[in-house]
This record gives C-alpha cells, sequence and structure tokens, in this order.
C-alpha cells in the first residue's frame, strides 16, 4: 500500500503564463506526472511548481495522488465538454471545402470514422455531369481507398507526410481520389479531407498539381480547430499508394 505523502503547505498565486506552462505540460498518454517530470518539461524549479499546483488543485484543474503524482482533474474535462459542444466542425470545414472545390474542380468532402465504415459528414460536389453520387450521412468501407487511408493513419505518420493518400479504383472501379488526414487541438484524429472524382480525370499526375494546394488547405483547416504543430518535425514519411 502507497503512503500518502502530505501536501506541500505552500500558498500564493502564480502568473498566468507559469500556470498555463504546467498545464500544457501535459500530454496525450500521460496518466499521471512526477513532481520531477514537471521540472523537465516546463523548466520551472520545484517549489515554483508546487505552488502552481496547490492553486490548481484547490480550482479543480489539478489531482494530487497518494504516491505524489499529480494528473489532471474534472475541470479539464468539464472545459473540453464546453470547447467541443461550443465547437462548429461545419463551419470550419464547409469553406475549405468549397475553396478545394473550386481549385480542383472535383468533389470535396470531410469524411470521419464510424466503426467500421466511414461516413461523409460535409461534401461540395463537383461542378462536372460525370462525378461520384455521394452525400453526406452515407457510409463506405474502410477499404484502401484514400480517405481511409486517412483515417487509419497513426498521428505521426499522418503529419509526416510528403503527399497525400491517392487511390485508384479502390473502391469503385471509376473512381479515384486523395486525402489527408486532418487533427485537432488534441493532436486528435477529427477526420480526413478528400478530393474524389472520376478516375479519368483524377489521374495520379493531376493529383499532383493539387498537392500544394491540398496540403496549405488541410493545415489551414488545422489551424482554425486548434492544432499546433509539435517544435520536433517528424523524419518525412511516404504514404502508400492503393492499386486500382
Amino acid at each position: 500500500m502507497v503512503k500518502a505523502r502530505p501536501r506541500p503547505a505552500v500558498n500564493g498565486v502564480a502568473s498566468a503564463d507559469r500556470v498555463l506552462t504546467v498545464l500544457t505540460a501535459f500530454q496525450v498518454g500521460d496518466a499521471a506526472l512526477s513532481l520531477v517530470e514537471l521540472v523537465e518539461r516546463t523548466g520551472l524549479i520545484k517549489s515554483t511548481i508546487m505552488r502552481l499546483m496547490v492553486s490548481l488543485e484547490n480550482h479543480g484543474f489539478i489531482t494530487r495522488m497518494a504516491d505524489g503524482r499529480y494528473q489532471l482533474a474534472s475541470e479539464i474535462m468539464r472545459l473540453n465538454a464546453v470547447y467541443q459542444e461550443g465547437l462548429d466542425l461545419e463551419r470550419h470545414v464547409m469553406p475549405r471545402l468549397h475553396y478545394l472545390s473550386e481549385q480542383s474542380g472535383e468533389t470535396a468532402s470531410f469524411y470521419v470514422r464510424h466503426g467500421a465504415y466511414r461516413m461523409c459528414q460535409y461534401r461540395v460536389n463537383s461542378s462536372h455531369r460525370l462525378r461520384l453520387n455521394l452525400q453526406p450521412g452515407d457510409m463506405r468501407p474502410m477499404d484502401e481507398a484514400a480517405g481511409a487511408q486517412a483515417l487509419r493513419a497513426p498521428y505521426q505518420v499522418g503529419i509526416a507526410l510528403e503527399k497525400p493518400y491517392y487511390s485508384c479504383g479502390a473502391t469503385d472501379p471509376h473512381a479515384a481520389s486523395i486525402a489527408l488526414p486532418i487533427y485537432g487541438a488534441q493532436q486528435e484524429l477529427m477526420g480526413a479531407l478528400v478530393i474524389s472524382g472520376p478516375a479519368s480525370r483524377l489521374t495520379a499526375d493531376t493529383a499532383d498539381t493539387l498537392k500544394d494546394v491540398f496540403f496549405d488547405t488541410a493545415r489551414e483547416l488545422m489551424r482554425s480547430l486548434g492544432f499546433k504543430s509539435a517544435e520536433t518535425k517528424p523524419t518525412a514519411v511516404a504514404p502508400g499508394t492503393a492499386a486500382g
């Protein structure tokens, strides 16, 4: 049985920047952090962190565990719920889909993972008469189509892509698509940005000409969703190309 350590008898109000420095030291996958780990991640001295933790614990942001480590508390969850409720995803996504459709001449969509399927959540159809007939709410399999590949991409792979995922004939023998994963404020996968069209028009060469505008739009969308890239850029990874 772990013996509970006494709580530090310190008081004081920390400056906002130091409070935020401590809170942002917690990363995805951290169950709890020790005082030593917090010192290493923040560059602050132990006594300062201990004073910060008293204030944060009093306001419900931090819980001090019996072994002396710290973990995020319920107030963080409450604020996240408020944030998620207030986040109007459509407002962020739709202008980018209209832009991509105009720039590419093809259909632009936003897909989300839905169990064993991928669901078209938002869509702006191509002005061409020859186009794919899908609507928001339609389900597609998690096959080797570009959108499905993007929705399966681990975070470290997704942010290091040099080229969008490209597929031709993966779901429909006459269709091709390119896709990029989209991440949110907590580096969580929000969905996949997809440009799709007839394989006769959206060839691999055509897809390559759209690469820059596609990446720029995806990064702009992620920034609007609160995403902040890591300080250290991972080694670039080239995606696999699905066979048609």
